[in-house]
């Protein structure tokens, strides 16, 4: 179906030929029907028991699964100037009636298990993602239940960052500094949200070794201490001149649980939120640690504030903290767009689990199923990179990822007519995929991962009802043929 998934696919080598055929076929059966089980996205049940050894297989691993997909990402991101590393966590909740998956832990509460999913994922400045280039899995063995709010404080603070869960911002970083190293004509920036407002993070190592270095973009959560004795942040901030008013597109929002305390998780509606923005350089005093003492370190620093928020809701804030540079408007401008693009991950992340349903995906063991979730993961980023492509390159020809028979085939069912000679464009073939899963084409409006992903369900059976029926078919031919030769001979 989609161009790209072949180009992934070239280089997979399990070192047996057998399993890398498997793979493949795998990878094609789900990416035709990535909103269903693995037994009903199979054509037939050696398929489908083909598919489970291979999950089960130990010479499978994730890593090996994902090494195509990273490398053409790679290639991707050689392509564009500038590539926006996102990294983020979220939970995988497979939590089960009876019996538990071995191998998953707690995740908030002790009630729910499941494991943790941080990938880093490679977007292109208008935002169309360029696929994934590192992940980290991981469990939690328990939930500390007995302590108190402050002996939890005073835990954390005594714990090196080695030791804490938050040690995965570091590795993303590092993973973004390697995967900047092949890519020598790029600027790479590695971007997170305020869980990745760690110190050790800034300090870490940001050189490339031929000139260049990774660039950072964090949402700051923290009111920090500057150099100037006395001040904090977030009032020296504000004490400054306003460099640019805008606004930003703000995403609704609903919690995972009812109560919350967190401003990051509280309910909030869509909304444009028209903001003014405050821009400056900073030196920031190391937090003390146990076991190191870490170094200032000098950074920019945007602040974007919605100064009237509509009533009952919190108003937009970002802290953003980063390498880049804040000479011109233009310049803060910029980093205001590329940390809106962060959002993309989200709805990756929303595809991923809604999408490709992989929370609801039957493994005993969380081995098997993490292999399955590195699979659905190229799944959800095809879905993804589908929708945005035809938003930002809408004229493109529709053959630069369809089949002539997906067309054609979607065409007549949407059209009602005869499929023209010359192909659609791309955006106009995604809006008549998307009509099939239930979105409603209107002029000003664009399809979303969800109406995509039912879409391109139905597809694959139109094409397979072209192949098997349409012009051309054997099916055809053969019926053409037998009324060519029933025909009465000519009496003379």
């Amino acid at each position: 179906m989609l161009e790209t998934l072949s180009e992934s696919l070239d280089t997979a080598n399990f070192g047996d030929k057998r399993l890398t055929n498997r793979f493949v076929t795998i990878m094609d059966r789900l990416s035709k029907k990535p909103n269903m089980s693995i037994p009903a996205a199979m054509d037939n049940r050696a398929e489908m028991e083909a598919a489970y050894r291979f999950f089960n297989n130990p010479n499978v691993s994730r890593d090996e699964i994902r090494a195509p997909h990273v490398r053409s990402t790679q290639e991707r991101m050689r392509q564009t100037d500038v590539a926006l590393l996102v990294q983020d966590t979220t939970q995988l909740d497979l939590t089960r009636p009876n019996q538990q998956v071995a191998g998953t832990g707690p995740l908030e509460f002790n009630s729910r298990f499941g494991v943790f999913h941080h990938p880093l994922i490679a977007f292109d400045t208008d935002g169309i993602p360029l696929g994934e280039v590192w992940t980290k899995d991981w469990t939690r063995d328990t939930i500390e239940t007995e302590l108190s709010p402050d002996e939890k404080r005073k835990l954390r603070k005594e714990t090196p960052i080695e030791d804490k869960e938050s040690i995965r911002w570091l590795e993303g970083v590092r993973a973004a500094r390697e995967t900047a190293k092949t890519c020598p004509t790029t600027q790479c920036i590695c971007i997170g949200d305020s869980e990745a407002d760690i110190y050790e993070l800034f300090v870490e190592p940001l050189d490339l070794g031929d000139g260049r270095k990774l660039d950072l973009l964090i949402r700051g959560a923290q009111d920090r201490s500057l150099h100037d004795e006395g001040n904090h942040l977030l009032e020296t901030l504000r004490a400054s001149p306003c460099v640019s008013e805008g606004t930003v597109s703000i995403n609704s929002r609903t919690p995972k649980v009812k109560v919350t305390e967190r401003k990051r998780n509280v309910q909030r509606d869509a909304r444009i939120a028209t903001v003014v923005i405050r821009a400056m350089t900073v030196t920031f005093n190391p937090p003390p640690r146990p076991d190191r003492k870490l170094p200032e370190i000098t950074l920019n620093v945007v602040l974007v504030e919605e100064p009237n928020p509509p009533e009952g809701q919190q108003p937009i804030q970002w802290i953003l903290v980063t390498t880049l540079p804040i000479n011109t408007v233009d310049q803060i401008q910029l980093i205001v767009k590329y940390y809106s693009i962060r959002w993309q991950i989200e709805v990756y992340f929303k595809t991923l689990k809604s999408g490709c349903r992989i929370e609801e995906r039957y493994f005993e063991r969380i081995g098997p199923l993490l292999n399955c979730v590195a699979v659905y993961a190229i799944v959800a980023w095809k879905i993804l990179y589908l929708c945005r492509l035809s938003k930002e390159c809408p004229d493109l020809d529709c053959e630069v990822v369809f089949e002539p028979n997906e067309w054609k085939a979607v065409y007549m069912v949407v059209r009602r007519k005869e499929p023209p000679p010359t192909p659609p464009t791309l955006n106009e073939m995604v809006r008549m995929v998307a009509s099939l899963g239930g979105y409603v084409m209107r002029t000003k409006t664009q399809p979303g991962t969800q109406t995509l992903w039912f879409g391109l369900q139905r597809l694959h059976d139109l094409a397979l009802a072209w192949n098997a029926f349409g012009p051309g078919s054997p099916r055809m031919q053969g019926s053409q043929a037998n009324t060519g030769n029933s025909r009465r001979p000519t009496h003379e």
